[in-house]
């Protein structure tokens, strides 16, 4: 990936406008408001005041309270909705998403998953939070469970810069942070492509969590990112971005790169069903990969009917 590209977004605007349209035609039958739902709801209930924070919808300023302190800072009314659902995306921002070929990263293919999860939720409006992981699973930055469209375009911004709102310290267990963000069960999609040494240990803590909430995996078809272009030398070096190491690995070792993930991302699944966790498996074509995963959030919000 070239610098200029790695500057891009991850999913435009346009491209969050496409997804919003078809989510709408894919999800039209479980709008709110424009005729009768099968969600039932009592509507929305004022809870309190807090500060302003990025991603606040501008309807939701307190202008009265605002202007008793200059508004600096404004002042927002909170509100919570009697929701069927609270999702929570938690989702793989380590520095080897960053990789690619053709100017294609992996994180492109989160950001687009998180898109399609967040629109969905705004569609039934749901309240939709965000947590990113680094490769060793510590949380790199939260965004706690709000609804509308600015909040879920805050998450794609928060994930495009890698942003750290969590203090550092301390090793965080990432279950634990999970849990710690959910007052209520919720559904929580885990997007990553799931190369890393630990992927079974983070298996086996999101089966713990799946007892309470309701997890489930989406991974990240990332064998496009290792089919590299051959090479005449016999010998070729590889650098580790998240490690900063090097190894050498043979011409044959390196055309099977692919091959290894393939079969590397076919173990986790099985894995994944074995500790009865669902998983579903997500690819480059975006309009299969929305399509996937709108139907599968619908899916799982109508079990809690």
């Amino acid at each position: 990936m070239t610098p200029e590209a790695a500057a891009e977004p991850l999913v435009s605007l346009s491209d969050i406008a496409e997804i919003e349209l078809w989510i709408l035609k894919r999800m039209k039958e479980f709008t709110l408001g424009d005729h009768s739902s099968v969600f039932k709801g009592m509507g929305f209930n004022f809870v309190g005041v807090r500060d302003w924070e990025p991603g606040d919808r501008v309807s939701s300023i307190d202008w009265a309270q605002s202007s008793l302190n200059n508004f600096s800072p404004m002042i927002m009314r909170e509100f919570e909705q009697d929701s069927n659902a609270t999702i929570v995306a938690v989702a793989d921002a380590s520095l080897s998403t960053r990789c690619g070929v053709e100017q294609t990263s992996i994180a492109a293919a989160v950001a687009r998953a998180i898109a399609a999860v967040g629109l969905s939720s705004v569609l039934c409006q749901d309240l939709f939070g965000l947590i990113t992981f680094d490769d060793r699973f510590e949380p790199l930055a939260t965004a706690r469970p709000r609804v509308g469209k600015p909040h879920v375009l805050y998450c794609l911004d928060l994930y495009q810069h890698r942003r750290q709102t969590q203090t550092t310290g301390a090793r965080t267990d990432l279950a634990a942070t999970i849990a710690g963000q959910l007052r209520k069960t919720s559904l929580v999609p885990v997007i990553s492509d799931f190369l890393f040494q630990d992927a079974p240990r983070l298996v086996s803590e999101l089966s713990l969590l799946n007892a309470t909430h309701d997890v489930f995996l989406v991974m990240v078809d990332t064998r496009f990112a290792f089919q590299l272009a051959d090479v005449s030398a016999g010998w070729i070096r590889t650098f580790d971005v998240e490690t900063g190491t090097t190894r050498v690995v043979s011409r044959r070792e390196f055309r099977r790169l692919a091959d290894r993930v393939g079969e590397w991302q076919n173990a986790i699944q099985a894995l994944a069903r074995d500790a009865d966790l669902d998983i579903v498996t997500v690819g480059l074509d975006r309009w299969e990969m929305e399509n996937t995963l709108a139907g599968f959030v619908a899916e799982r919000r109508l079990r809690k009917l």
